[in-house]
């Protein structure tokens, strides 16, 4: 595995697992990157504050948990657009692939109102991006579907990394050009 690749969904499973996480790896992963958009401190104990739980462990540096929070944060924050979301793959069947999206909407949504709150100045793209993200993570993945649909969960997929991105640059990367302006 390369030093910008996300761990795999097994051993996010895994670590979630064991540490008594009652989520799946791509809930956790939107989490994460709802909390990192947001402004939330990219730090080892990050399941704590995302989680409101204040008893969760940090992960141990090095696990998976801790590689995700690192890769994700340096996709987040680079310029080059690499950023991914954590979902299966793309030879899936559709109602795992669609049901995986949103379950990481459902986590970017609930962690990225923890991490930014009331307070946060979103422009118009970015407050519309987020009630569309919204409406996702309420989405139910349906049993069937057709090469239409497998088109349709693509073009999804990349509105969602996009977003993610949107959100991000609003709340994390303006404010710290605005404190570099000051």
């Amino acid at each position: 595995m390369s030093e910008s690749e996300l761990p795999t969904v097994a051993e996010i499973d895994a670590e979630s697992v064991r540490l008594g996480l009652a989520t799946s790896p791509y809930e956790l992963h939107g989490a994460l990157c709802g909390w990192l958009a947001g402004g939330g401190r990219d730090e080892r104990g990050w399941l704590a504050p995302v989680f409101a739980d204040r008893d969760l462990a940090a992960p141990a540096e090095g696990s998976p948990l801790d590689r995700l929070r690192e890769i994700t944060a340096a996709q987040l924050s680079d310029r080059s657009f690499e950023f991914e979301l954590l979902l299966p793959e793309s030879d899936a069947p559709l109602v795992e692939r669609s049901g995986a999206l949103f379950d990481w909407c459902r986590g970017f949504v609930g962690a990225f109102g923890l991490a930014a709150g009331q307070a946060s100045t979103l422009s118009d793209e970015s407050r519309e991006a987020l009630a569309d993200l919204a409406k996702l993570a309420a989405a139910q993945p349906q049993e069937d579907g057709d090469e239409e649909d497998e088109e349709a969960l693509v073009e999804i997929e990349e509105f969602v990394r996009v977003a993610a991105l949107l959100l991000h640059g609003d709340c994390v990367l303006a404010r710290e050009h605005r404190q570099r302006l000051n």
